[in-house]
């Protein structure tokens, strides 16, 4: 099985928390939880105690999130 290609992130925006939320009509129990599964996109720490999530993955999700995967989104 071949890797799809890696994104180019140098014009992806950081989308913290409350806009993920916003995004996604996910509660923040959930995005934890779903990440921790791996059906939802990890985030990136940008910060000692902050962490944002690309734009684009999280647009990935909401195009398909009851089939998103992580192995499968990258």
């Amino acid at each position: 099985m071949t890797k799809p290609p890696q994104k180019d992130r140098r014009k992806d925006r950081l989308l913290r928390m409350p806009e993920v939320r916003q995004r996604t009509g996910l509660s923040v129990p959930s995005v934890y939880r779903r990440e921790a599964e791996g059906t939802f996109p990890a985030r990136v720490h940008i910060g000692l105690r902050m962490v944002a999530w690309y734009e684009s993955d999280i647009d990935d999700f909401v195009e398909n999130p009851r089939n998103y995967r992580v192995d499968q989104a990258a």
